[in-house]
């Protein structure tokens, strides 16, 4: 069994005990549930940089990137740097996440918040518009066909954006479809965790234009990036690079400053 595998089957299960315990009627009944949403995909339309920072403690491939973090001061930091929007892990075992660092980077920010999050079930999408997402991820990697329509039809149901994320063509061309609002193209294996940016360049070009593009992963230089524009892309979903330093906000200006 390869990590991705391992993940979902943990996910599964921790998707179950939630639901023995928490209702969906008390997420519709959350205060968050009616907000409006702000949405990342017009952000990273109109922007010149297109970057997407994350708040990310841990990874199954770096076992410590930042323990020591305050979920909310990171979100203001990347806020005053002008990004376009802030991906909020929430995966507890893996990544060291949690809903209440969605929450609390919520009640600090008003940019978009993307809940990172290995979704296979639709109560998570509830969860996430409950907790102050504007944003959803699904990975076409655990999802057939038919649940990336249901979850991203109902995503859009509840004003949410979707991002899609694929890792290569054969995902890409289950995927497509209207109710997304971008494509992500991780640039990192999920079995072997190796990471290739010519991942990116391969699959923009039979990717529609009707999606704003999205690299993922592995994006530690202004090169890199001024490279991928030029394969159509609009978005860049930086996490390491910012978090691995004492200050992730201060550490964000100074390369959208460089970038700009």
């Amino acid at each position: 069994m390869n990590i991705l595998d391992k993940i979902t089957a943990d996910k599964r299960k921790e998707v179950d005990l939630k639901k023995s315990l928490i209702s969906i009627t008390q997420f519709e009944q959350s205060a968050l549930f009616e907000r409006d949403s702000n949405s990342l995909a017009s952000a990273l339309r109109k922007s010149n940089t297109g970057i997407i920072a994350e708040h990310k403690r841990r990874s199954p491939s770096k076992l410590t990137i930042n323990q020591n973090t305050n979920v909310g001061q990171v979100a203001k930091g990347y806020e005053n740097a002008g990004v376009c929007g802030m991906s909020v892990l929430t995966d507890i075992k893996y990544f060291g996440g949690s809903l209440e660092d969605l929450i609390l980077a919520r009640a600090c920010v008003k940019m978009p918040l993307l809940r990172k999050e290995f979704i296979i079930d639709e109560y998570q999408i509830l969860e996430a518009k409950a907790h102050g997402a504007d944003v959803i991820l699904l990975i076409a990697a655990i999802l057939s066909k038919e649940e990336i329509k249901a979850f991203s039809e109902l995503a859009k149901s509840l004003n949410l954006d979707v991002l899609l994320e694929v890792h290569n063509e054969e995902e890409l061309h289950k995927s497509v479809m209207p109710s997304l609002d971008m494509l992500g193209v991780n640039n990192r294996n999920l079995k072997t965790f190796e990471v290739d940016l010519n991942t990116s360049k391969e699959l923009s070009k039979i990717i529609p234009d009707d999606f704003v593009k999205v690299s993922e992963s592995g994006i530690s230089s202004i090169e890199a990036i001024q490279d991928l524009k030029h394969y159509g892309y609009q978005g860049f979903l930086i996490g390491e690079n910012f978090m691995k330093t004492d200050n992730p906000g201060k550490s964000a200006k100074e390369f959208i400053q460089k970038l700009s």
